[in-house]
């Protein structure tokens, strides 16, 4: 079996988190996308970086979304089916306000200080 250099990098032993080392291993996910922790050299956990989360539950929302969409396909559902254009035009939506929102959800991890201060705002309408 031949282990892959970047597999081999990406291997940490959990003594070194009893070795005050927590801060070191978590730094190194700045840049690795994941590290694989080893309890006698055996695979016991996999860390992954905020990043890799994001990009790896991306690409399991896709994959749900495709067997839906191939199940309704099998199906022949398609009687009631509607194009994006028409779904668009009856919910009044313009493709620029979709190319905005993207843009501003792209922006909304980025800056904690407008997120708790919208939310403050909305807990103090909901009270």
């Amino acid at each position: 079996m031949t282990i892959s250099t970047e597999t081999l990098r990406s291997l940490v032993s959990i003594s070194q988190f009893s070795k005050g080392q927590t801060t070191k291993v978590f730094d190194r996910l700045k840049n690795e996308p994941q590290l694989v922790v080893l309890k006698n050299n055996v695979p016991v956990a996999i860390l992954l970086s905020p990043d890799e989360f994001s990009r790896m539950a991306e690409i399991e929302e896709n994959y749900r979304l495709l067997m839906l969409a191939q199940e309704r396909l099998a199906h022949d559902n398609l009687a009631n089916a509607r194009s994006e254009a028409e779904v668009m035009a009856r919910l009044g939506i313009s493709e620029s306000e979709i190319d905005a929102a993207e843009d501003v959800e792209s922006l909304a991890g980025t800056d904690d200080h407008a997120y708790s201060e919208a939310e403050r705002r909305r807990k103090r309408h909901d009270v």
